[in-house]
């Protein structure tokens, strides 16, 4: 469930279009829509400030405050304005306890592979099922001391418990080499190689 610092008091809006949002945005207040599980849309405005510091969170779960009756809501959506950067409108889903929602979830690396190598995060993100409750702020995938030519795969990320990989599990998520440089000369080395052998005298 949302903790404290996510519990927002939201306003119900029965003003809409751009003039009325801009209004809205001048009072430090965010215009959104919150819908699902077959509910008629509603229209609230949001406090600006609390609302960018929650957002810094992928998939944030908002618990709103609309006249005194709470409503869980995963952040859908979030429209930014192309340029300032600043949030214009929110697009939020009606979610309730123990249901699982598919999200994409950040991969972070943790630690260093071998002396000399480098690792490149090939998939950013993994779609997960997940209960929306517990949605994790991201997935920690741990490089330590892998060395040259060695992957992690998806189907490698250890998930949190209940939590479901949705994305191809094959996907390659990080994969571990050396240098460009070392690496040509260590291709040049076994084209060499090669031709020695093929110009060796056969016995």
């Amino acid at each position: 469930m949302a903790d404290a610092t996510n519990k927002i008091v939201a306003d119900l809006r029965v003003k809409f279009g751009k003039g009325a949002a801009r209004k809205l945005r001048v009072l430090g207040k965010i215009p959104a829509v919150m819908y699902g599980h077959g509910t008629t849309p509603v229209h609230v405005a949001l406090p600006a400030h609390q609302i960018g510091l929650l957002l810094r969170r992928a998939n944030a779960v908002l618990e709103l405050d609309i006249d005194g009756k709470s409503h869980l809501t995963l952040v859908k959506d979030v429209q930014k304005d192309p340029f300032l950067q600043i949030i214009e409108h929110l697009d939020l889903i009606v979610i309730r306890k123990g249901e699982k929602v598919q999200v994409e979830v950040s991969v972070h690396l943790n630690g260093e592979s071998a002396p000399g190598t480098i690792a490149d995060l090939d998939t950013k993100t993994l779609l997960l099922e997940v209960e929306a409750t517990s949605i994790p702020q991201n997935l920690p995938v741990s490089i330590e001391g892998l060395e040259d030519g060695d992957q992690i795969r998806a189907k490698d990320v250890v998930l949190p418990t209940g939590a479901t990989l949705i994305s191809d599990e094959d996907a390659v998520v990080a994969f571990v080499h050396l240098p460009a440089e070392e690496e040509e000369e260590e291709e040049e080395e076994a084209e060499a190689a090669e031709g020695d052998a093929e110009a060796a005298p056969a016995e």
